[in-house]
């Protein structure tokens, strides 16, 4: 089986702004932050690359991976009615041997 090879990706800026919605700060992912990983929330539409590209460019480390994974949105009552949360997408960083991103500063 051959490799694939991954195409580059160029992401601007402002593009970077707007794939990373926030950081994710639970206690899982905070155990994460032990093995050189962090959480972001980011778009329903964003690829792996971009991720990874968005990363890159506004925190200025290395990235190894990225593992996403899209989270369905609870089913919740309100006022005796039903309703929906909206479904949204986590993107697991992992970061390069020394790399770091501090997201609880500036809280």
């Amino acid at each position: 089986m051959t490799a694939r090879r991954e195409k580059p990706v160029t992401v601007t800026i402002n593009q970077a702004y707007d794939l990373i919605v926030a950081p994710v700060v639970t206690e899982k992912s905070t155990m994460g932050s032990e093995n050189n990983q962090v959480t972001f929330r980011v778009p329903l539409t964003a690829t792996k690359p971009q991720i990874k590209a968005a990363i890159e460019i506004l925190f200025k480390v290395k990235v190894n991976s990225v593992n996403t994974l899209k989270q369905r949105g609870k089913i919740k009552r309100f006022k005796g009615k039903l309703g929906k949360r909206p479904d949204y997408k986590k993107a697991i960083v992992s970061l390069a041997e020394g790399e770091m991103i501090d997201v609880t500063t500036g809280v």
